[in-house]
Formats: structure tokens, C-alpha cells, sequence
């Protein structure tokens, strides 16, 4: 197989005219118009191993896990394999056992012997907990533990409430990230209150000097219509009435998801779907008498 270079700068230093040319097989490189020979060996790139199946790619690989803010540790630190066995695959013998038993508790007490660090395992373990509830993806814990690290660093954690602050930091993550989350399904999955949720949160804001991006009432709408199950065409005149509103600065100072539910509603009585305001009240977490008040409001200002 014979790759020409696509760097125009990678000219022949002989001739200045012709491009250099790899050949993979033969493992020379050399310029495409005098044929001068650059090299006569190449190192291989790839692996010197095949695999046929991606399970297998995976075992093979030397490269460890990547590096994560949501570990104490970020994942830097080693591990004593628990399986008593040496490299060659025989048992350890009973002395021996007894050695690496006793490097392994040491091994885990050297780990977490600060507080910091018992710190930081007991807010990313309640940090997945509150991911497999909400089902956030990893960009968003990873930004939510970013913004953990740093509220420890400035000392805010002190005399707080650790799970009450990771659940205002991962409020604050999917604010940042713009997922449409809201302090509702935050209070619900992390069981705190939402007063001491939304007062940790403007304590971050604060200290961290964090600027939040108002929430898209658009990306709202397809959370709730999939609760539901409302159909595209309705859920597209609802995007289609929010955007009429945006342009007509009525959504301005407005909660997100009550705006998109009355855009919703106001959309399923349109297209004659059959859903109540109650349906799409509990679907989206707000009152029947928000949907009323944004669905007159909506109405009223833009001549629906």
C-alpha cells in the first residue's frame, strides 16, 4: 500500500519538485518524481497483535482507564489485584498470602488518609447516585464534579451539607451544559429539600463567579412531550409557538418548563389532541394554574 504525503511542505530534499511517498509494505519512503529513497524503514504504528471482535480489541489493550474529575483519586492511584495469584498464573503461597493481604489494607489506607479525600468519596458516590436517577450523561457529571473540586478548594464545604452541595453542583452542571433539568427533579432524586438545594446553588454562583446560560424553554418540550406521548406534529407547533415568543420577548422572566408546557397545551388544542392540562402538569412537574396563566399569556400576545 503506498501513501502519498499530503502536506505540501513535505517536498524532496534532493529535487525541491516531487511530494515523498510512503510505502507501508516495504517500509520506504521516497519522492514521486526522482525517486530518491528517504528512508528504507519505517516503524510499524499499529499493534503487533490482531483483533476480530471489539471485546477482544478492548482486553488487549495496554492503555488503562482515562483519567476521571469523579474519582477521589481521579483515577490516578494503583490497585493490588485481589485475585491471589502471581504473573504466571500460580497461586500465591500461603506466606506470601499473607504479605499481600497485609499490603492491600495498607495499600487503601494510604488512599484515603486525608480528609479530602473521604470527602471526596462520599460526594461522587452520592454523585452516581443521583446519574443513574436523573439518567445525565457523563460530560455533565464530569462538569458537576468539576465544579465540586473547586467549592472545596475555596473552603465552602465547611459547615454544609455535603450531598445538599454536590446536588447544587450538579444543578449547576446542567444549567451550565444547558440539560433540561430542573430544581424540582434535582430535589426529588437527592430526597433534600429545595430551599437548602437553590441556597447552596446561588453560594456556588457567588464564590465561583458562575455564568449561567438562561434555560431554553425549546429543549423542554420534547422532555414532556416523551412523558406523554404527543405527537411530532403537535410538539413541532409548540416549538414553533416558543420561538414566535421569544421573538416577541414574552418568555422573558418566565419559568422554562411552564412556558413549554402551556406551548404544549396550546399546541394539543390546536391539532385536537386529546391531553388536559393535568396530563402535561405532571408530566412537566409544574400547577394546572401555571399552564393556565402561560397559556392566556401566550395566547394573548401572539393573536393564536
Amino acid at each position: 500500500m503506498v501513501s502519498q504525503s499530503k502536506n505540501p511542505k513535505e517536498l524532496c530534499p534532493r529535487c525541491a519538485q516531487g511530494k515523498l511517498v510512503t510505502d507501508n509494505e516495504s517500509g520506504e519512503m521516497f519522492c514521486s518524481k526522482c525517486g530518491f529513497v528517504i528512508t528504507e524503514k519505517l516503524q510499524e504504528s499499529g499493534p503487533e497483535w490482531r483483533s476480530f471482535t471489539q471485546d477482544e480489541h478492548g482486553d488487549r489493550a495496554r492503555a488503562g482507564a482515562p483519567t476521571s474529575l469523579t474519582m477521589h483519586d481521579m483515577g490516578l492511584a494503583t490497585i493490588i489485584n485481589p485475585i491471589n495469584k502471581d504473573a504466571s498464573g500460580r497461586p500465591l503461597t500461603a506466606s506470601m498470602k499473607s504479605t499481600i493481604e497485609r499490603l492491600r489494607t495498607w495499600d487503601s489506607r494510604s488512599q484515603v488518609h486525608e480528609p479530602v479525600d473521604r470527602n471526596f468519596r462520599q460526594a461522587f458516590s452520592e454523585l452516581n447516585r443521583l446519574k443513574d436517577k436523573l439518567a445525565i450523561s457523563d460530560a455533565v457529571i464530569e462538569k458537576a464534579a468539576y465544579i465540586y473540586r473547586k467549592a472545596l478548594d475555596k473552603g465552602l464545604v465547611r459547615g454544609r451539607s455535603i450531598s445538599a452541595l454536590m446536588a447544587s453542583a450538579l444543578y449547576a452542571a446542567c444549567r451550565d451544559t444547558e440539560t433540561p433539568r430542573n430544581l424540582k427533579d434535582v430535589e426529588q432524586a437527592a430526597n433534600i429539600k429545595r430551599k437548602d438545594i437553590a441556597r447552596c446553588y446561588r453560594l456556588l454562583v457567588k464564590e465561583l463567579d458562575l455564568r449561567m446560560p438562561v434555560t431554553d424553554s425549546i429543549q423542554c418540550v420534547a422532555r414532556i412531550a416523551s412523558r406523554i406521548g404527543i405527537a411530532e406534529k403537535t410538539k413541532r407547533y409548540a416549538v414553533k409557538v416558543l420561538k414566535q415568543a421569544q421573538e416577541n420577548e414574552v418568555s422573558a422572566g418566565k419559568d422554562p418548563m411552564g412556558l413549554a408546557a402551556a406551548a404544549l397545551y396550546l399546541s394539543c388544542v390546536k391539532n385536537g389532541e386529546d391531553k388536559t392540562q393535568r396530563d402535561i402538569a405532571e408530566a412537566a412537574n409544574v400547577t394546572e394554574v401555571t399552564i393556565r396563566n402561560r397559556y392566556k399569556g401566550l395566547k394573548d400576545s401572539l393573536d393564536l
